[in-house]
C-alpha cells in the first residue's frame, strides 16, 4: 500500500511545561486517572512528560507511553528522555520494529519480540510505584504480544483482505 503523511507540527513543537502547569490546565491533570503520551512528545517537552509521570506515580494513577518510532530510541537525547520516564510507565505500547530497536539500543542480543517485552516489563520501577509494568507490542498481522506480571500472552490478529485496507498510517495509534 502506498503511504503518505503530511503534518504541520508548529503547535506541538512549541509546547512548554509552563502551559501544562498553569493552574487551570493542571486541574485537568489532577482530575484524570489515566495518562497517555506518544513517544513523539519526547522531542518536544521532556519536562512535561516527567511532570505527568511523577504526578501519576504519586497519586497511584496509570501512566502510559508509546515508543512511536525507531528513531526516538536511536537519538541519544530522546532515548535518555524515554529511559528517564521508563520507571514511571505502567503500560508501554509499541510495534515489533520499535521493540527490536529498543533491544538493540540496550545492547540486548535478541530480536524475539516476546523476550524483549518481558525484559522491558522487568526494568526498574519508580519508588512508590505499586504496579507492575504491562508491555504491549503489535506485529502487523502477527499476534499482538502482551506481557503482564511476567507472563506472555499472544493475541491473534484477524487480517483484513488487502482490498479492504485503505491506509495503514496511524494503525498503531488507532489500536491504542
Amino acid at each position: 500500500h502506498d503511504r503518505s503523511l503530511v503534518t504541520d507540527l508548529q503547535a506541538a513543537n512549541n509546547y512548554k511545561v509552563d502551559h501544562l502547569t498553569k493552574p487551570e490546565n493542571f486541574a485537568l491533570v489532577e482530575k484524570a486517572k489515566f495518562y497517555y503520551i506518544a513517544g513523539f512528545f519526547m522531542t518536544v517537552s521532556p519536562e512535561s512528560i516527567m511532570t505527568i509521570a511523577k504526578h501519576s506515580c504519586e497519586n497511584n494513577k496509570t501512566f502510559m507511553m508509546n515508543l512511536s518510532a525507531p528513531f526516538l530510541m536511536e537519538v541519544p537525547p530522546f532515548k535518555a528522555t524515554l529511559m528517564q520516564a521508563m520507571p514511571y510507565i505502567d503500560i508501554l505500547f509499541g510495534n515489533e520494529t520499535e521493540a527490536a530497536t529498543f533491544a538493540k539500543t540496550e545492547g540486548w542480543e535478541t530480536t524475539d519480540v516476546a523476550e524483549i517485552a518481558v525484559k522491558i516489563s522487568q526494568l526498574p520501577r519508580a519508588e512508590g510505584s505499586s504496579k507492575g509494568r504491562v508491555v504491549v507490542f503489535t506485529q502487523g498481522t502477527e499476534p499482538t504480544i502482551v506481557v503482564c506480571d511476567g507472563k506472555v500472552t499472544k493475541f491473534d490478529v484477524t487480517p483484513l483482505p488487502k482490498e479492504k485496507i485503505v491506509d495503514t498510517n496511524a494503525a498503531g495509534d488507532a489500536f491504542v
